[in-house]
Parts: C-alpha cells; structure tokens; sequence
C-alpha cells in the first residue's frame, strides 16, 4: 500500500543513499535541491536511519566496484535494512541505473540486470515511453522522454511467468521506444536487449521504482534536456508537498 501524501505542506524530504563507489549522488541530490527547491541530503551506506524523508533515491554508478555483479554487494549494506522498511511502509523509492541493480539484489524489485546483449557499454540518449501511471510517472501513459544512458549491464531479465506477472499488475513503468513512441522492433532503440523492450519497473504496490536511464542527468534546459524532471515533479505532486 502506497504511503498517504501528508496533508500538511513543507519541502519534500529527499534522502540520496551513497555506496562506496557511487558516482551520480551528486546528480541525484542537484535536481531535488537545486531544481526544485526541495530539501535533499545524502545518506551514507553505514547510516542506520534514513532521517526524515519523504522518498528515497538509490543513485547510479558503480558500487563496490560492481565486483561479484552489479548491485550485489551493496544489497548487504547496515542501510538497507531501514530502505527495506521505508518501502514496506509504502515509501516511494527510486533506484537509478545501478541503484536499480541494488533493488533487484534487495529482491525489492522483481528480475534481474544482465550483461548488455551485445558485451559493450553504452553511453547515449535513449527514448521510453510511459507504460503505467504511479508515483514518478503520472505525466501521462504513452508519453515519450528522451533521457540518457550510461551502463554495461542494463539488459533487463525475467521469466516468461514473470513478464506475464508484471503485465498483469500494470508494473512496467518505462519501455524503450522510437523517438516517436514506436516499438523498437528490434531496432538500436532497445540499447541492451532487454525482454519485452523494459526499461524500468515498479514493484506490485508500487511505490518502489527502477529504471536503468538517468532522469537526474536530463532535468535542466541548461543542458539540453528536462523530460527527466518530469520525475521529480510527478513524485512532489503524489507526496502533495511543495
């Protein structure tokens, strides 16, 4: 069951989870603070309490090194025991790029990150187009973004049983697309191959989501690109704060 927005109105609360070797933090916490004027701190990964927030992020890079594979070590991390309870809570969480490796390695996240189909890494804008509304995705179902990639082991794996499930429970958030909102069709568009197309997933009450695109790296007109604002603000509206 999804947290109940507070009624009363003050800065969203944002906590920016840090992993020894971490690298999108600082682009995680600038569109919360900077952007949107939110408050934003970062949390260490020995941290036993996540503080006062509102939502948790669960930034990119490359934690611990992506030694054993990606996301794995970090899933045992003291902090994870209290991102386990803000979800359980119904606490809205977003996992990025390799913050959604980690969710996957919690099993707050149903599947699991591959090796990109064709062994290389990949650093490019991609499109995905908007499968089912939630709490970071109410700007509209079929609505297209162009947000930036940038991983090697991005390609999203599950069961034909558990694809099914997904579907069923309206869980898909993001597939990979055209620029006009199209099916890949096997094309470039689907950067890694991954199944059905997904580019980001949203656990059943959802209220946990994971995406392997950067929307914290496309939030501001100065750098050429804000679809991944559009995030944050959906995430500020279902909270009901300022």
């Amino acid at each position: 069951m999804l947290r109940a927005p507070r009624t009363n109105k003050h800065p969203m609360n944002v906590a920016v989870v840090q992993f020894p070797g971490s690298n999108a933090d600082w682009d995680a916490l600038h569109p919360v603070r900077d952007v949107l004027g939110a408050e934003a701190w970062y949390t260490f990964h020995k941290s036993t309490s996540l503080g006062d927030a509102d939502a948790v992020v669960v930034p990119g890079g490359f934690s611990y090194g992506d030694y054993l594979r990606a996301g794995a070590i970090a899933g045992f991390s003291p902090i994870v025991a209290q991102i386990r309870e803000f979800a359980a809570n119904g606490g809205p969480i977003l996992g990025i790029c390799n913050g959604f490796q980690i969710l996957t390695e919690m099993g707050l996240l149903p599947g699991a990150l591959a090796r990109n189909a064709h062994l290389r890494f990949e650093c490019r804008d991609i499109h995905l187009r908007v499968e089912n509304e939630g709490p970071f995705t109410d700007m509209g179902k079929g609505s297209v973004l162009r947000l930036p990639i940038a991983h090697a082991d991005g390609r999203y794996h599950t069961t034909e049983e558990g694809l099914a499930e997904l579907e069923r429970h309206g869980q898909v958030a993001f597939r990979y697309c055209e620029p006009g909102g199209d099916a890949p069709n096997g094309g470039d568009a689907n950067p890694n191959g991954s199944v059905s197309d997904i580019a980001g997933i949203y656990n059943r009450n959802k209220n946990v989501l994971g995406m392997m695109p950067h929307p914290e790296r496309a939030s501001e007109a100065i750098l050429g690109n804000d679809d991944g604002l559009a995030l944050f603000q959906s995430l500020r509206r279902h909270l009901g704060l300022q």
